[in-house]
């Protein structure tokens, strides 16, 4: 049993890159990825309105909820994913570098807002 605390992660469910990197993170996770719950955005806006989180905003980054309830979004996220997942620990903590964890972002942002322009879902 892993001794990690839970992390609710809430993702876009319907991007088809966000549902592989999700099977990917499980697998290389093992037990640890137990301890980690995956919630669809379009399936949980209500729950993310009463936590303050406008979902579109929850759509155009990665959101993870911590066991206390304090959020990380975008870029400090995916560090927290990642280093619950050995293999993923050096590349938290490159991606956590703050100069490059600035340009990271930016291009992130971009990344997410062509991709869901090009579905006709960009909120």
């Amino acid at each position: 049993m892993s001794a990690l605390p839970p992390l609710r992660v809430y993702y876009d469910g319907i991007c088809p890159g966000c549902r592989r990197d999700r099977a990917r993170y499980e697998r290389w996770a093992g037990e640890t990825g137990r301890d980690v719950s995956w919630c669809d955005v379009t399936e949980h806006q209500q729950t993310l309105r009463a936590k303050g989180i406008d979902p579109r905003a929850a759509l155009l980054s990665l959101h993870v909820e911590e066991e206390g309830g304090a959020i990380r979004e975008g870029i400090d996220a995916y560090v927290l994913l990642m280093r619950r997942v050995p293999r993923l620990r050096p590349l938290a903590w490159l991606i956590g570098l703050p100069g490059l964890k600035s340009v990271l972002r930016f291009g992130y942002d971009r990344w997410v807002r062509r991709r869901l322009a090009r579905e006709g879902r960009l909120p």
